[in-house]
């Protein structure tokens, strides 16, 4: 199971991106990596064609590329400082059913994500 999910803020903790913070914009668990909004920006040039409309595309862009899930920690809520992720279960009782959840808790400062 995955501690980091899309949305999450997070912080990079190694690489050339130390200490910049984004939002998780894409997660690939089955590569360990994740999309991070400003970080490990790269260029990409794509070949120039023409969309539907006839404008051209294509040229150079600037795209954020995958980074692995160990470099980056999520952002704890209250002290906005990296943290490492928990879990905490419950059970809710719901129209005469009960279910076990897991909740997502931040072990520096014990709040819930």
């Amino acid at each position: 199971m995955a501690k980091i999910k899309k949305g999450d803020l997070v912080v990079v903790i190694s690489g050339r991106d130390r200490g910049k913070q984004g939002r998780v914009l894409e997660v690939r668990p089955e590569e360990d990596r994740v999309v991070v909004e400003g970080v490990q920006r790269v260029k990409k040039h794509t070949k120039v064609g023409q969309s539907s409309r006839g404008s051209r595309t294509g040229g150079i862009e600037t795209v954020e590329a995958p980074i692995h899930v160990s470099n980056v920690m999520l952002v704890d809520p209250e002290t906005k400082k990296g943290t490492r992720v928990g879990y905490r279960t419950e059970t809710i009782e719901r129209d005469g059913r009960t279910r076990t959840v897991r909740i997502r808790v931040a072990k520096r400062s014990g709040k819930d994500i």
